[in-house]
C-alpha cells in the first residue's frame, strides 16, 4: 500500500470555452496551480500547450509532459496516464473546452484516481451545461444532460418525443447537444417535432463575445431567425 503522503494529486483544470480572455472566466487558482504541475492528461496537446502558454508564458514547454486522452485512447493506457500521481507527482487533467469530467472522457481517469486513493481536486471554471441551465429559466432543481441525439431521423424523432414527455411527466428539463455543423438542421427538426407550447432554450457561444442565450416556446422560435452553424450550442427543452 502506497502512503498517501507520497501520492500526488489529480487537479481537474477547466479551460475557456473558446477564444475568450481567460481572465474574465477563470479564477486565479488556475494560474497558481499551473506553477507546480508538469504532467498533464489532455484531449488535444496543441490546444493544451496554447492554453498553458497563454496563462503562464514563462513556463518552458519542453518541461511539460502531456499524454493525450480521447475517444481513440485504449482503456489499458489510462492507468499509465495517472502513474505520475502514484510516483508522487501532481497531475493536471484538462478537457478540450470547459470542465474536465463533465461530458468528457476525463471521467474515466477520475474514476481510476479514486480507486487508487489519489486525491481529486476540482477547480472552478466554466461549464457550458451548467451556465446554460442557469440562464435558461427552466428547472434547475431537476434536469438531465443527454449528450448527442441519434443521427437517424426516425430515432432522433423518437428520442425528442421521449425527452419532451419526460420533461412534462417528471418536471425535468432535458439538455442535449449536436455536432456544431449540424445545429441548424437540429433546430429545424425541433421546430417540426416538438409541441408548439414546449419551451426551448438555445444557448450558444457561452462566455464568448457572440454569446446568445434565449428561451422561447416552439411557436415563437418559428418566427425567429438565427444561424447556429459551427457555434457550440446547448439545447434545453421543457414541456410544462
Amino acid at each position: 500500500m502506497i502512503s498517501s503522503e507520497k501520492i500526488g494529486k489529480l487537479y481537474l483544470i477547466p479551460i475557456t470555452l473558446g477564444e475568450s480572455d481567460f481572465e474574465t472566466v477563470l479564477p486565479i487558482s488556475i494560474n497558481r496551480t499551473l506553477h507546480f504541475i508538469n504532467d498533464y492528461i489532455v484531449e488535444n496537446e496543441k490546444t493544451a500547450r496554447k492554453f498553458i502558454k497563454s496563462i503562464q508564458p514563462e513556463i518552458k514547454q519542453s518541461s511539460l509532459n502531456l499524454k493525450t486522452l480521447n475517444k481513440y485512447t485504449e482503456t489499458t493506457d489510462h492507468l499509465k496516464m495517472i502513474q505520475p500521481c502514484l510516483d508522487g507527482k501532481n497531475v493536471g487533467l484538462m478537457s478540450e473546452a470547459g470542465c474536465p469530467g463533465i461530458a468528457d472522457p476525463g471521467a474515466d481517469i477520475v474514476k481510476i484516481a479514486h480507486s487508487k486513493g489519489i486525491q481529486v481536486v476540482p477547480l472552478v471554471g466554466p461549464s457550458s451545461i451548467l451556465l446554460a441551465m442557469m440562464a435558461s429559466g427552466m428547472n434547475g432543481q431537476s434536469f438531465a444532460f443527454n449528450g448527442y441525439l441519434p443521427i437517424d431521423k426516425s430515432e432522433k424523432k423518437s428520442a425528442l418525443k421521449q425527452f419532451e414527455k419526460l420533461s412534462f411527466d417528471k418536471n425535468q428539463s432535458q439538455l442535449f447537444i449536436e455536432t456544431p455543423y449540424r445545429n441548424n438542421k437540429l433546430l429545424e427538426d425541433l421546430l417540426q417535432i416538438l409541441n408548439v407550447n414546449t419551451s426551448l432554450c438555445i444557448a450558444c457561444d457561452i462566455t464568448l463575445p457572440t454569446e446568445f442565450i434565449q428561451t422561447k416556446r416552439i411557436s415563437d422560435w418559428k418566427k425567429f431567425k438565427i444561424d447556429l452553424h459551427n457555434r457550440p450550442t446547448i439545447f434545453i427543452i421543457h414541456k410544462f
